[in-house]
């Protein structure tokens, strides 16, 4: 662990390599799993603002989720979370015609019909964050299901860290992210 600012990261983003391998794992990470993507509060009221518009772009069952429980929810830990259909995929779910999960969020986006792209969660995935008192802690969140994801980065040689750059900027900024890339020059792994 080091820290950077006000954050506590964890090696692990800088020692484990990990690209997206959707023709393997076919989305599985806004399908499986207990409960809906985090959310942050403000992240609740852009759901909200953006329902109409994002809409179009859903399925009906996503749809049907998110009129029947709201555009967010709150998890059984407290905090809030995008919703599911039938407590599996993320309500905001659409796939593609070789049935790969995608984001219906982003699909909104980068059709320009939204200036939002996603959740900083699943922007930031593998990486986790929590929010403490003092700090934010920033972790490699381990699943199996990313296994062929660790493979590809592993063999492009690409570490975590390296992948979700411009969702860690997003988080934290371009002068947080600069430190990063400091630390992960003295790191051997790097």
């Amino acid at each position: 662990m080091f820290q950077i600012g006000k954050t506590i990261v964890s090696e692990e983003i800088l020692e484990n390599d990990f690209v997206c391998n959707l023709n393997a794992c076919k989305g599985a990470c806004c399908v499986g799993g207990e409960y809906g993507a985090p959310l942050d509060e403000s992240e609740t009221e852009i759901l909200v603002e953006i329902y109409t518009k994002v809409k179009p772009f859903l399925r009906p069952e996503g749809i049907k989720a998110i009129e029947e429980q709201g555009a967010f929810v709150k998890g059984e830990d407290g905090e809030w979370e995008t919703p599911l259909v039938d407590n599996s995929e993320c309500a905001y779910v659409v796939f593609s015609s070789d049935r790969i999960a995608k984001c219906g969020l982003e699909e909104a986006y980068l059709a320009g019909a939204t200036k939002w792209k996603k959740p900083v969660s699943c922007h930031l995935y593998p990486v986790r964050t929590r929010e403490y008192s003092e700090f934010t802690a920033v972790n490699y969140h381990k699943w199996e299901i990313c296994d062929p994801a660790c493979a590809l980065g592993k063999e492009l040689k690409v570490p975590i860290y390296t992948f979700v750059k411009e969702a860690l900027i997003r988080k934290f900024g371009k002068k947080w992210y600069a430190e990063l890339e400091e630390v992960a020059k003295g790191n051997p792994k790097s």
